[in-house]
């Protein structure tokens, strides 16, 4: 039995160095009545505006707008506990959300390779559609039988930042793209692993 120590994933780490700026925005936005489902579905809303520009290719208008709405997917979790929200539905539907953002940004790709004729980066953007999928069913799987997985390199952090980069410099569109491909399979696929070395 392999210990269940998990790593300080990069995610953590961003979320602890922004967790006081959140917070304090997020108590702010709640006095102000936002609710923390509104500011879910505004998020999906800029990546599927953001889906659409990759689709036409305007990579770079792109990378603004994903930039832009980072913010709210950190801000809907900072209001819900800052209205000390008691129900699991926000939960639940941020993470729902969070998959219906994965395709559009993929399917995007997918749609921009494939109107160029490129094929095999289609194909490479659809197996990391496939991957992003595979390491977050795995963790949330796992944690249904009470297990956290939060090991592998290709959390959603890591993928929104490769995303990211590849969109503002275009040259590194394809490597960017490939390495998400394979990287998010290894992750998921490291995941199960360590679910079947630790699961009881």
């Amino acid at each position: 039995m392999e210990s269940q120590n998990q790593p300080v994933t990069l995610t953590d780490q961003a979320r602890a160095l922004t967790r006081g700026l959140t917070a304090r925005v997020g108590l702010a936005l709640h006095r102000a009545g936002v609710h923390p489902d509104t500011i879910t579905l505004a998020g999906l809303a800029v990546v599927a505006a953001a889906a659409v520009l990759i689709g036409r290719g305007e990579m770079l208008a792109a990378g603004v707008v994903l930039l832009a709405g980072l913010p709210l997917d950190a801000l809907d979790g900072a209001v819900a506990r800052a209205m000390q929200r008691q129900d699991r539905f926000g939960g639940v539907l941020d993470s729902t959300l969070d998959r219906y953002a994965d395709a559009f940004i993929f399917s995007g790709l997918s749609y921009h390779f494939a109107v160029q004729g490129r094929f095999e980066m289609m194909l490479a953007a659809l197996a990391a559609l496939i991957g992003s999928f595979v390491v977050s069913y795995v963790r949330a799987r796992a944690g249904e039988a009470g297990l956290s997985v939060k090991i592998g390199l290709f959390d959603r952090f890591v993928r929104v930042v490769i995303i990211l980069v590849s969109l503002f410099v275009p040259a590194l569109l394809d490597v960017g793209v490939l390495a998400l491909a394979v990287g998010t399979n290894l992750t998921g696929l490291q995941r199960l692993w360590y679910v079947y070395r630790n699961i009881n």
